[in-house]
Order: C-alpha cells, then sequence, then structure tokens
C-alpha cells in the first residue's frame, strides 16, 4: 500500500478554501489518485506538483466570479476614462475605490465565514485580486487594441497612463491580503460567537 502524503501545505491550503463538510470528500479524493495513480506513475516531485496544481484549482475556482465581477469593474472603470474622460477623476476613483474594497471585504467574511478561519479570508482577498488583475490587464491590451487614436492616447495618459492601467492590478494583491484577512477575521470571530449547526 501506497503511504506517500502530498505537501502538507497544500493540504492546509485546501483545507482553509473548502468548508468542512467538503474537505474530507474532495481531500480523500485527491489523496487516493495522488497514492494510487500520480505516484506510482510519475514520482514525488511530478505527483507533488499535481497536487499542488489541483489544489490552486479549487482556490481559484472559488475566487473566479469575485475575480471577474471586480475585474470587469476595473475594465469598465479605464473605459470610461480612456473613452468619456471627466474633467475630474475623484468621483469615479472614489466609487470604484469603495466598490474593490466592499467586494474584498465582502469576499474575506464569505470565506471566513464559511471555514471558520481567518486564513480563508487573506487567501479568498488575495485570489480575488489576482483573478481581477489578470481580467483587467487583458481587458486593458482589448481595449486598446480595439481603440488606440490620439485622442484616446491622450484621455490615456491623462488618466495615469499606460504603466498604471497594467501595475496598479498587481498592486492591488496587497489590498487583497489586508482586506480578506480583515473580512476574514470578522467572519471567524463571529461565527466562534455564534457557531453554524
Amino acid at each position: 500500500m501506497n503511504t506517500a502524503t502530498p505537501p502538507r501545505w497544500a493540504e492546509s491550503l485546501l483545507r482553509v478554501v473548502l468548508p468542512a463538510p467538503d474537505f474530507e470528500t474532495v481531500a480523500g479524493d485527491l489523496l487516493e489518485e495522488y497514492r494510487e495513480s500520480r505516484h506510482p506513475a510519475r514520482g514525488v516531485r511530478r505527483a507533488d506538483a499535481w497536487y499542488v496544481r489541483q489544489v490552486l484549482g479549487f482556490v481559484t475556482m472559488s475566487a473566479l466570479p469575485w475575480g471577474v465581477l471586480l475585474g470587469a469593474a476595473i475594465v469598465t472603470r479605464s473605459a470610461l476614462d480612456w473613452f468619456l474622460p471627466p474633467a475630474d477623476f475623484h468621483t469615479r476613483a472614489t466609487v470604484s475605490t469603495y466598490f474593490a474594497m466592499c467586494l474584498l471585504l465582502t469576499v474575506g467574511f464569505r470565506a471566513g465565514w464559511r471555514s471558520g478561519s481567518w486564513l480563508a479570508g487573506a487567501v479568498a482577498g488575495v485570489a480575488t485580486a489576482g483573478v481581477a488583475a489578470i481580467v483587467s490587464i487583458v481587458g486593458a491590451v482589448v481595449l486598446l487594441a480595439s481603440r488606440h487614436d490620439p485622442q484616446t492616447l491622450a484621455a490615456i495618459a491623462s488618466s495615469g497612463g499606460l504603466g498604471e492601467v497594467f501595475a496598479l492590478p498587481l498592486f492591488g494583491l496587497v489590498p487583497g491580503l489586508i482586506l480578506g484577512t480583515i473580512g476574514g477575521s470578522a467572519a471567524a470571530a463571529g461565527r466562534s460567537l455564534h457557531p453554524v449547526a
């Protein structure tokens, strides 16, 4: 009988992102495939890499709808700034910032409540910000490819430039971590006071 074990940190990450009832089933299925087919056929390193990819798939899937929503909001904001530039960007910046903050807090809270762990909120916040970064960067490339006349390029420059468009989403990982952790901590604390049946 094969008693090989996948990386403990990956199993711990899976425990954090899945609700307890789902974790036992999913972890059991992954461990069975890891031991019975992946490890014997591929060896330790490749079997471990397979296991980590599976876990990261669960992390990504849990964050995908929220990340796409946040990324779409960022792309929409870019499109408005580029194609309908305002005299003052303050209102748009305020609305988009508070929207992103509320979404990341909600994602963190939701993940923390489901798992009972503040760490789930942190993971969900980072994963959501990561998905949003990919969506917003791809969206910006599509916008730029579809319209790059001198007037649009001038609007892009006045709204912060292309550097901001492509770099700012990556910096969103830090607020994702912070706000996800805050939301997850609040949920974990609330759940400890009012346990879910």
